[in-house]
């Protein structure tokens, strides 16, 4: 019984194919422990798996995970392109920094694409252009096209994917399976199938699959349709803000929360324009968001 290393591709109705190193591709199922300790192998993990042919493989571990996903169930996540529709749906800045902050929280390295912009008018794009610059000054790649999926942007984008595990996240509408067929036309992800290379037989459910992709992995399954749910501490949301993290070590004091403090550096570089408005907007925003959810208990109400 041969013992082998390598990353599941495609998981299918408990089935999941895992490729070595040198290419080669093996089918698998998961021990049955793991399910006894609630433990599910995803697409991007690593793993070591026996074989015995002709049976199927076996997974016998999975190695530490970098990060996790669950929209779409994927692990080891390098980068995520973030599809965001500035027409139809109408651009939300809202929306736009909650998935950075979700992505940040992961140490997933965000880029941010501006999709339909050809359906702007000239004023629109300038202005759009100002909130482009304002996201590239924090730091995040950003891809601005003049006319929607143009081959200057989508070389731009082909250019982030070497050696990468790329997830592509948006809102519904925003244009992600678009997007993946412009970057390698014949791919036709709509019809929702998955290379026959992978597949090597029909099923009818499938999460999810790794594409490879100009020296890279895509999921091809294009998650995230919203955020509702911020994990954190509403203390800890001002780590998952760049800006805000390199402004912070002026602050008066540690741990400042960039609210209400005496001496904060943020608020002054928000009045300067260092820092965009929108930003610091949808900061106070998912903050009072966090701090909402947080129990109030009734302290005459003691339990004897």
């Amino acid at each position: 019984m041969a013992k082998l290393h390598g990353q599941i591709y495609l998981s299918l109705a408990g089935y999941y194919d895992v490729k070595t190193a040198d290419g080669q591709l093996y089918r698998t199922r998961a021990r049955g422990n793991f399910r006894k300790r609630a433990i599910k192998p995803l697409v991007g993990d690593f793993v070591d798996f026996s074989v015995e042919p002709p049976e199927d493989g076996m997974i016998l571990s999975i190695d530490d995970r970098k990060n996790s996903l669950v929209r779409p169930p994927v692990a080891n996540v390098d980068q995520a392109v973030v599809v965001t529709s500035v027409k139809i749906p109408e651009y939300s800045s809202s929306l736009l920094d909650r998935q950075l902050v979700a992505l940040e929280e992961r140490q997933i390295a965000p880029i941010i694409y501006f999709s339909k912009t050809d359906l702007l008018t000239e004023s629109e794009y300038r202005k759009l252009a100002l909130i482009a610059d304002g996201y590239r000054k924090i730091g995040y790649p950003v891809i601005l096209p003049k006319a929607s999926f143009d081959e200057p942007s989508l070389d731009m984008l082909r250019g982030f994917l070497p050696n990468k595990l790329t997830v592509i996240m948006g809102q519904t509408g925003a244009g992600k399976s678009t997007l993946l067929n412009h970057l390698v036309p014949g791919l036709n992800l709509a019809t929702g199938e998955v290379s026959q290379a992978l597949m090597r037989g029909k099923h009818t459910t499938r999460q999810v699959g790794l594409l490879t992709m100009f020296d890279g992995l895509v999921a091809d399954t294009p998650g995230f349709s919203s955020f509702e749910v911020f994990d954190m501490e509403a203390r800890d949301l001002t780590h998952y803000f760049p800006e805000f993290v390199r402004l912070g070590v002026y602050c008066k004091y540690r741990g400042c929360v960039h609210l209400k403090e005496p001496g904060c550096a943020v608020k002054p570089a928000v009045k300067a324009g260092d820092v965009m408005t929108s930003r610091y907007t949808d900061y106070q925003e998912f903050y009072d968001l966090i701090e909402g959810r947080r129990p109030v208990y009734n302290k005459h109400d003691k339990k004897h």
